[in-house]
């Protein structure tokens, strides 16, 4: 049973390029032979939204009845793509109607929130599971395969980018909904992407101790669907220094009001002893300190180079599948046939304490330890 089906992220990446490739493929190869099919029940607000996309796709169950769709015995597995207000109220109808959940991040709006989703699940003995699609990407796994390879030496740093221009909506159109930039809709960049950053640096680097962020409206107006003026009053912006176990210190910087000039809408610096790795999307440069040129700071003379043409691509070596369907047959197979699947509300809940904990960051001027977060 899929949730928010309509949303852009719910239909897009979890409906057509994820369950229905898996679909398309034939299934999902469980390790024992056999495969699983995910037989789809869309739900939402729409009906008429729903009516179409289900004609649109083929498909014939849909309701805008969730508490129908869990009462039925036929369904083993509740999705959550809606808005983060919606979230918490739904997952608990699922937990307490037995279903195995699988959902969007943030997993909810507040910590206390989404730790107790976890111990609900737990104590129901469902299987949880929270979207951490980053992980998936082909760059990052590359850069994966750097750490686990020994390739850093002892990892010092990371440096992160991501984001760009969403334009206000005035001259042209916004590329994101504009519930992002509204406070009391559960917007802001931080509850968005801090999650996400949460479960890149635990999982490639070591937890986050600690977090000291700035935050930004970088851009106070904005025009929404229906072409009308609206406060945004939500952050748009977001500049964290985040300390990690092991001495690791990262700093990411999140923007949806800057212009792009990197080669990746997302970009994250790796320097170590040994060497250095710069990982977006789908690529990933490296320079080892076998072949780091020795530069010298001259002002007075141009440069007759191209940095970036030191570096050398990390190969392939393997087929990137989408992140978002990777991640789907890894829970599908975790709720069947048991596989291991270590991205669960627990982990999701570390996601939103890292969220909040930035915000109180910023809102008081200091450093924040995520013990005392």
């Amino acid at each position: 049973m899929i949730n928010g089906v309509t949303g852009r992220m719910g239909y897009r990446q979890h409906l057509v390029r994820s369950l229905l490739a898996i679909r398309e493929q034939g299934g999902v190869a469980l390790p024992g032979g056999g495969q699983i099919w995910p037989e789809l029940i869309l739900v939402g607000r729409d009906p008429d939204k729903l009516a179409a996309l289900a004609a649109r796709h083929g498909l014939t169950e849909w309701t805008t009845d969730l508490d129908a769709a869990l009462a039925r015995p036929d369904v083993e597995i509740y999705f959550d793509a809606q808005v983060t207000q919606q979230r918490e109220k739904a997952i608990r109808q699922a937990i307490a109607a037995g279903k195995h959940v699988y959902t969007e991040k943030p997993l909810a709006e507040s910590s206390p929130a989404a730790e107790e989703l976890a111990e609900l699940a737990a104590a129901a003995g469902i299987r949880s599971g929270v979207v951490q699609d980053k992980l998936f990407l082909p760059g990052l796994r590359k850069l994966k395969r750097l750490i686990d390879g020994g390739f850093f030496g002892r990892i010092l740093s990371v440096r992160g980018e991501f984001g760009y221009w969403v334009f206000e909506g005035d001259w042209q159109a916004a590329q994101r909904p504009s519930w992002n930039y509204r406070l009391a809709d559960g917007g802001g960049i931080v509850m968005d992407m801090f999650p996400h950053w949460n479960y890149v640096l635990e999982e490639l680097f070591g937890a986050v101790r600690s977090v000291q962020a700035t935050t930004a409206t970088h851009i106070p107006v904005r025009v929404d669907e229906r072409g009308e003026e609206y406060t945004a009053d939500a952050d748009d912006a977001a500049y964290g220094i985040f300390e990690l176990e092991g001495g690791i210190v990262a700093q990411i910087n999140s923007s949806w009001a800057v212009r792009v000039n990197r080669d990746e809408l997302v970009e994250f610096q790796v320097d170590g002893t040994h060497g250095s790795a710069v990982a977006g999307l789908r690529g990933c440069k490296i320079q080892h300190r076998a072949t780091t040129p020795k530069p010298v700071w001259n002002p007075d003379l141009p440069v007759t180079f191209s940095f970036r043409d030191q570096w050398t691509e990390v190969p392939d070596n393997d087929e990137f599948d989408n992140g978002f369907k990777v991640q789907w047959e890894a829970f599908l197979r975790h709720v069947v046939a048991g596989e291991a699947f270590p991205w669960d509300f627990a982990s999701g809940a570390r996601g939103v304490r890292l969220a909040e904990a930035g915000l109180r960051s910023a809102r008081e001027g200091r450093r924040i330890e995520l013990g005392n977060a």
